[in-house]
Order: structure tokens, then sequence, then C-alpha cells
């Protein structure tokens, strides 16, 4: 009766019937999407504690913001969708704003808090859709490729297979080294294991290549089960509302909180619309079901990012594994942030993988981004010319604001010497005009 009972509760607030679902799919479905999504707790705070964020309250805030998000997104929006600090944003965060730039990781983290609230701003606005319909779907396309290359980029420095050259400015690495080879190792085998079609495939083979370093002697090995788990929760004291607004305000809200806005917004925008496809969430006349409700999820997990101490949360395209096994509502998603919180526990034992363990998994990721090139048309040149300074001009200058910039502001130029000026958006003009002065001013 009690269980009949629950499932009643949960028919309701889910909609399981009238999904076609039920309980039993759901949590699978959310067990999967979670064993997809995992390596983002060894890879986040290895690529925040770069940018000098302290690693326990990294991963403290990494598992609490994709917790009470990934709730949020499955109560309130009803999506079988998990979210998480995202892959790019990280980077972004940690190896421009921080690295490039030398600013504060504390600024950093003001510059996400706005972001967060123009996100949100755009979002009750509707002013969203205007945006994403005036940036050409070349131009976005390009934008997920250069993104791509810039991670795997990060990831292939990580590995020690890419190094610095007087010479040349990059050069093979030295592949003998056995923190290389170990990489080099787990980023084919997590290649193969994709392949396969092997659930976690990214999760193994960083399992696989932290064991391996612990046995060749090249990482702390745990000598009791105090190493790997613990009820001490780790805490995000040295991070929780240590973000300056005041510091990114002074620096210059236009350059950094942008770059965070539409990198977020077409990446979100673009993994929702795939995801929501998948798990028959559109309805004949094209509309999306709860769409203003997920982005406003998004929008308010970017603050909590900030005020919690990591880079920008996103919805994360890996759901589509649980979505593959059945699950079609919020469900799915709240099973999700109960394992993330259940992975608290095992906080020690994120804290022995190396970096180089998690480097393969940049790497992969970035592949998978790249992929994207097969929609970029590169037939008219004046179409092709933005597309190409996106892509590339994002991992030589280790800046994807560089390729906002290039892509944006080259558009305008080669359509307006084509001819085909009509094609411009007066939003177009705005941002173009805007990434000019930002150059000019950074110049």
């Amino acid at each position: 009766m009690a269980t009949q009972s629950q499932g009643g509760m949960l028919n309701r607030l889910f909609h399981l019937n009238e999904k076609k679902t039920n309980v039993q799919t759901e949590m699978i479905a959310g067990f999967t999407t979670f064993i997809s999504v995992a390596y983002i707790l060894f890879v986040n705070p290895n690529i925040l504690a770069d940018a000098g964020i302290p690693k326990e309250a990294a991963i403290a805030a990494t598992i609490w913001v994709a917790a009470l998000t990934t709730t949020f997104m499955g109560l309130y929006a009803n999506y079988p969708v998990a979210l998480a600090p995202g892959m790019g944003l990280n980077a972004f965060f940690t190896y421009y704003v921080v690295g490039t730039l030398h600013l504060p990781w504390q600024v950093a983290l003001g510059a996400v808090f706005f972001s967060g609230v123009f996100f949100f701003i755009l979002t009750v606005g509707g002013v969203r859709q205007a945006i994403i319909r005036a940036v050409p779907e070349n131009l976005k396309h390009a934008i997920t490729v250069g993104i791509g290359m810039f991670i795997a980029f990060i990831g292939f420095r990580g590995t020690g297979l890419i190094v610095a050259d007087k010479a040349t400015y990059i050069t093979l690495g030295h592949v003998a080294e056995p923190t290389t080879l170990l990489a080099l190792v787990g980023l084919l085998l997590t290649g193969v294991l994709i392949v396969r079609g092997v659930k976690g495939s990214i999760l193994i083979g960083i399992a696989v290549i932290t064991l391996a370093s612990m046995f060749m002697g090249l990482s702390p090995v745990p000598h009791g089960i105090g190493d790997i788990m613990s009820f001490d929760i780790p805490s995000m004291e040295a991070t929780f509302g240590q973000f300056d607004i005041r510091g990114a305000w002074e620096f210059g809200i236009f350059s950094i909180i942008f770059t965070f806005t539409v990198v977020e917004l077409f990446d979100n925008m673009g993994t929702l619309i795939g995801l929501t496809t998948k798990a028959n969430l559109v309805k004949e006349d094209g509309e999306i079901e709860n769409l203003d409700r997920a982005l406003t999820t998004d929008a308010i997990g970017t603050m909590l990012s900030a005020l919690f101490g990591t880079s920008t949360v996103t919805s994360y395209l890996e759901s589509a594994a649980g979505i593959a096994e059945g699950g079609k509502t919020g469900l799915t998603a709240v099973t999700v942030a109960v394992l993330f919180v259940v992975s608290l526990v095992f906080a020690p034992l994120i804290g022995l993988v190396p970096a180089f363990a998690t480097s393969p998994a940049l790497i992969i990721v970035g592949a998978l981004m790249i992929s994207e090139v097969r929609n970029v048309s590169f037939g008219a040149f004046d179409d092709a010319l933005p597309a190409f300074l996106t892509i590339i001009m994002m991992p030589l200058t280790s800046s994807i604001a560089n390729g906002f910039a290039f892509g944006f502001v080259s558009y305008v130029v080669m359509k307006v010497g084509a001819g085909k000026i009509k094609e411009i958006s007066p939003i177009m003009w705005i941002i173009a005009l805007a990434f000019l002065v930002n150059l000019e001013l950074r110049g």
C-alpha cells in the first residue's frame, strides 16, 4: 500500500502516466545519466584548482550546485536533464579570465554571478529568442567547434602530449614520460569504450588511469577506507559567498560577462533542444514544453554557481544516455541529484585523482564537440571565413571571447563586402560593434 501511495505521489508530481513511463524506468535512467556525467566531479575541481580555488571547496561546490540545480530542473521544469558546471565555461574561467587576464578567482566568480543575472533577465524578458535568431546558424555551429578545439588543446597540454617550444610555439612532448603514456592509454581506452557503446566510458577511463598511476607510484595510494570515503563532508567555506561583484564590475562588465552569457546561452539552448527532442518534449508546432522553466533554472543555477564557488552550471548533453534508457520526466533528474549528494561521501577519492587522469576526458569532450563541424557550411566564402576565424582563434589565442570577436566582426564585414547587408540583423550589428570596441580597448 505504501509503495502504491508513493508511486501515486510521484505520478502526480512528474506526470508519469501521461508521459507513458514509470518509477523504475525513471530511476534506472537517472542512474545511467549520473554514470555518464560523474566525470565532472573529477575534472571540474582539477580545472578550478588551476585557478587557485582550494580543491576541497571546489569539490563541494561542484557537487552541491549540480545536486541543487538538477533537483530544480526535475521539480520545476519536469525535465530528465542533469546540470553541472559546464566544460568549456570552466576552461574559459580558469585559463582565460584567471590565467590570461590574471584576475583573482573571486572576480571571475563575480562575472559568473553577473552573467547569471543577465541571463535571468533575458529569459524572463523573452530577449533570448531575439539574440538566438539574430546569430546565423553557421556561426552557432562554429562556436561549438571552436570551444571543442580549445578544450581539446587544454587536454593535450594536461597530458604532456603538447609542450611549449621557442621555435614553433608548441611541439610534441616527451611521449615516453610515464604520466604522458598513461594519459595516452586513457585517451585511447576511453575512445574504444565509447565506440563499443559502454555507458560511463569517460568515468571508466579516469578510474583505470588513476588506479594504474597508483600502482606505478605516480600518485598517492589510499591506505584505508578513510582515504576513499568519509562522512566528514567537504566544506565550501573557502569559496562560499566569496564572489567579487565590485571587482567584476570595475574590470569591465562587457568583455567577460558578455562572453559568459553568450556561450552559456547558445550552449544551453542547443543542448536543451537536442535533449527535449530525444525525450519527445517538442510539440507538433515546434514549441518545447516548459522551455522557459528550464532556462530559468539554468539562470538561477548560474547565480548559485558564483555563490558556491564554481564556474557556470549548464545542462549536460550526456543526459541523452538516461533519456535513451527511457527517462522522460523530472524523476530522472531528481535521481541524478540524489546520487550527486551521495557522492559527497566519496570526496576523498575524488581528491586522489591526478590531473593527467582527467586530461584525456577534456580531449574526448573536445572531440565530441568538434563533430559539430559537419553542420558548418564552408560553401560561400562570406560564411566560411567568419566560421573559420571563430573556430581557429579560440585555441590559438586561448580565448573563447576572441573567437567570438573575430567571427562576429568578420561576419558583418564579409556580408557588407558581398553586398548582402540585408542578411545582417540589427542585433548582429550591435554585437559586432561591441566586440570591435572591446578588441580596440584591449589592444
